[in-house]
């Protein structure tokens, strides 16, 4: 199985996201206009949503932007599921539907998809398959779309230090896997870079087998208040819809800074609380799922793992709330560069 690399284009340009300060992600295509003619309106896309669904204003909506994005541009048709919060039959269930439906390829959105998804390729060894956020399964009709996300949470780690006055600041996962745990790793070290006494408050929604940390928005909000109250100025939420709860507890307080995730949430967030978005980190899952669909509507059905770091615009940080963030860019863009010239590693294990 081989791995997809990418190939930069002139249309890359277009795959900006308004409010990141990173460089266009590059694409395996020469564009919407390279393409006419090679039948993409016969192409048929499913994506089946993670626990949250549309509207968590993060993971699934950033998917759901890729798709839409492709639909527009490439002139496909597309089938949404809500999201499968079930046991893995019930994916299973899923995924067999969006196939029986006639679509190729598939998308599932999350790695909690992984076990129906190995079953489901199996079985439907003619569809291509593409999985966000894991690389286990070694199959030649399946699709691994992983990222750097220790990156893009270095940098916003590194943000939160710069703008902490308590020198203490949270961390909010949403379950408590290597998954999450990279988000952790890559904000505590991008801390510590900018201030190595800074305190980093740690807190997880839940553990396995409980994966309900993604969506107990009052229960963030609870954490965050507690982390409030014991020092923290800034807090970092990486929980999926959760994280709305976070952001309640922090525009309830004074002089506190949130840390979004995914999307550039502070462009998602109600105008009454985004003054206290400080940035958000951003996996662009959105250009992942456009790129793929893509590649398939130019013949590349084939398996493998494509990874989106900062080399392919693939993570970055948000600078939409230009009042709070453009004093920290400076600093913030030579720590990124540093991490895309290797300079600097950001761990992925707490």
């Amino acid at each position: 199985m081989r791995t997809k690399m990418l190939v930069a284009t002139a249309a890359a340009a277009a795959l900006t996201l308004t409010g990141c300060g990173n460089a266009p992600v590059a694409s395996r295509s020469a564009g919407a206009a390279a393409i006419a003619g090679l039948g993409a309106e016969h192409v048929m896309v499913g994506m089946a949503f993670d626990v949250g669904g549309r509207g968590d204003k993060s993971f699934n909506d950033m998917a759901g932007a890729g798709l839409e994005r492709a639909k527009k541009e490439l002139e496909i048709d597309v089938t949404e599921t809500a999201p499968a919060t079930g046991e893995d039959d019930v994916r299973l269930a899923t995924l067999n539907k969006l196939v029986d439906s006639g679509n190729n390829p598939v998308f599932a959105v999350g790695f909690q998809y992984v076990n129906a998804l190995k079953k489901a390729a199996a079985a439907h060894p003619e569809t291509t398959f593409a999985i966000i956020d894991d690389d286990s399964i070694a199959a030649n009709n399946v699709v691994s779309l992983v990222f750097a996300e220790e990156q893009g949470s270095y940098l916003v780690g590194a943000a939160a230090a710069l703008k902490s006055h308590t020198g203490t600041v949270g961390f909010i996962g949403g379950v408590q896997i290597p998954l999450l745990q990279k988000f952790e790793a890559g904000f505590t070290a991008g801390a510590k870079r900018v201030n190595p006494k800074i305190k980093v408050q740690v807190k997880y929604l839940s553990a396995p087998p409980d994966f309900s940390g993604f969506g107990v928005p009052d229960k963030a909000k609870q954490i965050g208040a507690g982390m409030l109250d014991d020092g923290a100025d800034v807090i970092y939420a990486a929980a999926g819809g959760s994280g709305a709860g976070a952001l309640q507890a922090v525009a309830a307080a004074d002089g506190a800074a949130f840390v979004g995730v995914d999307s550039d949430q502070y462009a998602s967030a109600d105008a009454a609380v985004q003054p206290v978005v400080l940035t958000s980190m951003l996996k662009r899952v959105d250009n992942a799922v456009f790129q793929e669909i893509q590649a398939f509507v130019k013949g590349d059905h084939a398996g493998g793992v494509r990874r989106f770091d900062l080399k392919t615009d693939g993570v970055g940080y948000a600078t939409s709330n230009q009042a709070e963030i453009a004093p920290l860019q400076s600093e913030l863009d030579s720590l990124r560069q540093q991490l895309y010239d290797g300079r600097i590693v950001a761990p992925t294990k707490p």
